[in-house]
């Protein structure tokens, strides 16, 4: 995954431009949570917001990824990660996860949200709120001093705690000049385990849980990502940094309507 071979700290001036791009990418969120609905497709979706992005003088980061044709993941229902936009109607009961990249002024933000599409089952609202409250979890242990493996151990534990399980094949990231950068953040480890976290360091946190099995497999369009077993998967996602030492969200999820959130 990363395209990078070392791990690359960011100076307080390159956090700031990131910053900057992670507002565009919070009010993309935004307007997604608004627009989201019963019958409209996830091409229509992707369109939005690609147009948003680009009006801001921004570029979506993942249109044309090594030839991914979206500017948004978009993952409904058992599909995990990495969902292509298409002509797929949104329909009431449906969860989404759209992920979403940004670059802007020469640096990369990464942030995915789970959205309900109207009214869910309650065991599925209870899979995204652990989901959601995981990815906290993790950013918790994201402190100098700490390890990859702190930040894996305590996803996995508050995510196992709960019944469900964690997709192994698929991490997080370091994110900067380039989408993927060392070192890789899997959802799963062992405490004081990986590489040492720095001060300067910029990680994209993103657990992916299912509720029934953590198989998985890809679709034959060499994207999309499903769970063998076909029941949901959520996934949620923030760009963190270390600043004097304790995890900053660089992301934001401040835009999103109240509705969608826990």
């Amino acid at each position: 995954m990363s395209e990078t071979g070392r791990i690359y700290n960011k100076t307080s001036d390159e956090l700031n431009i990131i910053k900057e791009g992670a507002d565009i990418l919070g009010r993309v969120h935004g307007h997604v949570s608004r627009i989201i609905a019963p019958g409209l497709t996830t091409l229509e979706l992707d369109m939005f917001a690609e147009g948003f992005i680009k009006e801001q003088g921004a570029v979506p980061s993942f249109k044309g990824y090594r030839g991914f044709p979206g500017s948004l993941c978009i993952s409904v229902n058992d599909v995990v990660v990495h969902g292509i936009p298409g002509q797929l109607v949104l329909k009431e009961g449906d969860i989404v996860s759209v992920d979403c990249g940004v670059y802007f002024k020469g640096f990369h933000s990464d942030s995915a949200f789970t959205y309900p599409v109207g009214n869910i089952p309650e065991n599925v609202k209870k899979l995204l709120k652990v989901t959601y409250n995981s990815l906290f979890e993790g950013i918790k242990s994201c402190r100098k001093g700490n390890r990859v493996g702190d930040i894996s151990s305590s996803i996995q534990q508050f995510v196992e705690k709960e019944g469900y399980t964690i997709v192994r094949e698929l991490v997080g990231h370091g994110v900067g000049k380039h989408l993927h950068e060392k070192p890789e953040v899997p959802n799963f480890g062992k405490r004081g385990q990986g590489p040492s976290l720095t001060e300067g360091i910029v990680l994209a946190i993103e657990p992916m849980v299912n509720m029934g099995q953590r198989a998985v497999r890809q679709d034959r369009d060499g994207w999309t990502i499903r769970t063998r077993d076909t029941k949901p998967s959520a996934h949620y996602e923030h760009t963190v940094a270390i600043v004097n030492g304790q995890p900053e969200v660089l992301t934001t999820f401040e835009y999103i309507d109240q509705k969608m959130k826990f």
